[in-house]
């Protein structure tokens, strides 16, 4: 059961039908019993491997050699086998690939499939431990944690960043893990709120608000300021939960965690020394009186917590709304509708998300320093070329080079370098609006910056940075500033503790994102807190949270 943002990112059913399995510390045994030859009796799968691999080495087949991949299939970047990306792996590293296409829109429900069927390719990007949780018991996941002597990059850079306690996290009651995440040097929170800064100068508003509270007043100048404004703000990202992306931004500041960081339902308190259950908490009913005083005061459109993205993009680009979630992607979007739409008096501006009551936090997910990673098939571990495809994992996903080349491309090609060592993309090429207007994209014509080879932007701090434009630079460097909520310890479940907590979680968190819903809406009176814990308590909140507690109370021994 980790404790990490991105966990989500599966979507809440998956987060909660699958809790993490960790074991105390990186003493866990590797050795154990588990899936594919020893680590020390490889000597059958050494095909295309290099002798003298390490920190440093550019990774190169002996021979020429071919990994199956389930490749996602992104429809901003469809797939195209004539990439550069593709043709200097091959040209360069003797690397080619066989691979399963498997549309976006498809892609969680056919790689559960293809793993639960053991048809699953060796390799596995663009995954999220909760994402094959359910498939380990099985064997149909390769403990990769059993091989981290041919993964010298990924284990530097783990011990070097302070990450080895939360590797650790993915561990699973048998000592081992089975996915290996993408590496931040430091945490990279992407949500927060966007504004119509015009506006808000225009209303006589010079500052940012440091504070929820600040943003709540700002928000009441600004709409009366505009009478014809709908509502001075209008949310996004409802999907599969209300306010999923702007809950979590806030929780942190609360004391809580929300929407897509709700996960696995618990929250550390770090006084009691336990888990308690998130959505019954003091933290969260607070968040959630919050975004219902909005509503209660005509500051936050109603239509926010069931419209789609599209319908929220459109009120803030038509004028009808001034403020609403964003990322450091989606504000391009809303610029270039303004454009499209002849209003070059519109600026938006990238808020660093407030403080509230419980201080100037970020919640652990957010605060986290895991991306999407890999995971492997068990059958991978059979391959003659299995430890050249370890080798060429960690060159690609986790050397300095590696990150580079998948990021930016080839040097002269994609990009130049300047003396100071600062790149710029090549004229004719641009990524995240670096080069406005240029005809090719580095990821729709190269195949470069792809999250499939990239596993979603995690590396250094200074390859982070090289990319983003000058505000999204400043919003990480502010958000760095925060806080960030504890951790608790690990928690380790076997698999009859596991099923249990599955579906007690599952009722509990249906009945929370319906009622926080329905708190925030003013369908239902605040006034009902106790009773709607009651609700929470019949449906076996003291049981799950004492599952909980009983198993980390075994990994913090």
């Amino acid at each position: 059961m980790r404790r990490n943002g991105k966990k989500a990112a599966a979507g809440l059913l998956a987060a909660a039908l699958a809790i993490t399995l960790a074991a105390c510390s990186s003493d866990g045994d590797d050795s154990g019993e588990g899936n594919g030859p020893e680590p020390g009796a490889l000597d059958d799968n050494m095909v295309g491997a290099m002798e003298d691999y390490d920190i440093g080495t550019t990774f190169v087949a002996t021979e020429p050699v071919e990994f199956s991949l389930l490749y996602r299939d992104h429809p901003n970047y469809p797939f195209n086998e004539d990439w550069s990306i593709l043709q200097h792996l091959e040209a360069d590293n003797n690397v080619t690939f066989d691979y399963v296409n498997v549309p976006l829109s498809d892609w969680n429900d056919r790689r559960s499939l293809l793993i639960s069927a053991g048809d699953a390719p060796m390799l596995i990007p663009s995954t999220y431990a909760a994402d094959i949780e359910p498939f380990t018991g099985s064997g149909a996941i390769l403990p990769i944690s059993q091989y981290l002597e041919y993964l010298p990059n990924f284990t530097q850079k783990m011990e070097e960043w302070g990450l080895t306690e939360d590797v650790d996290r993915l561990r699973q009651e048998d000592g081992n893990f089975y996915l290996l995440p993408g590496l931040h040097e430091n945490p990279k929170p992407a949500y927060s709120i966007a504004i119509r800064a015009d506006l808000w100068e225009a209303a006589g508003i010079t500052e940012d608000p440091q504070t929820w509270d600040e943003f709540a007043e700002q928000l009441a100048i600004v709409q009366e300021a505009n009478p014809d404004l709908a509502y001075p703000y209008s949310d996004r990202w409802s999907t599969n939960g209300p306010l999923e992306a702007t809950l979590q931004a806030a929780s942190g500041n609360f004391g809580t965690e929300a929407g897509w960081g709700f996960g696995d339902g618990v929250t550390w308190d770090p006084e009691a020394e336990e888990y308690i259950y998130t959505g019954a908490s003091d933290g969260y009913r607070d968040l959630i009186t919050y975004f219902s005083g909005l509503v209660a005061d005509g500051l936050l459109d109603p239509e926010s917590l069931t419209q789609d993205d599209d319908a929220a993009i459109a009120k803030f680009t038509s004028g009808q709304s001034a403020a609403i979630g964003v990322n450091d992607q989606e504000i391009l979007r809303y610029r270039q509708a303004f454009t499209d739409a002849g209003n070059t008096e519109a600026e938006v501006r990238y808020l660093t998300v407030p403080a509230g009551p419980a201080g100037n936090i970020m919640d652990a997910g957010t605060g986290g320093r895991f991306e999407s990673g890999i995971a492997f098939s068990a059958d991978a571990a059979d391959s003659p070329n299995f430890v050249a495809m370890l080798q060429f994992v960690d060159w690609l996903y986790y050397s300095d080079e590696g990150l580079e080349f998948a990021k930016w491309g080839v040097e002269g090609e994609t990009f130049n370098t300047a003396a100071d060592g600062t790149r710029t993309l090549v004229e004719t090429i641009d990524i995240n609006g670096l080069n406005p207007g240029a005809p090719e994209a580095l990821n729709t014509d190269y195949g470069y910056h792809n999250g499939v080879w990239m596993l979603n932007h995690g590396a250094t701090a200074e390859l982070v940075q090289s990319m983003l434009r000058p505000e999204v630079v400043d919003f990480l460097n502010a958000m760095n500033e925060k806080d960030v909520a504890p951790q608790g310890p690990a928690i380790t479940m076997d698999e009859m503790q596991r099923e249990q907590a599955s579906l007690l979680q599952t009722a509990l968190q249906d009945n929370v994102m319906q009622n926080t819903a329905a708190f925030i809406l003013g369908q239902r009176s605040l006034d009902e807190w106790d009773a709607y814990a009651a609700e929470l308590e019949a449906a076996g909140m003291s049981r799950y949270v004492d599952l909980v507690n009983e198993a980390a109370d075994v990994s913090a021994g």
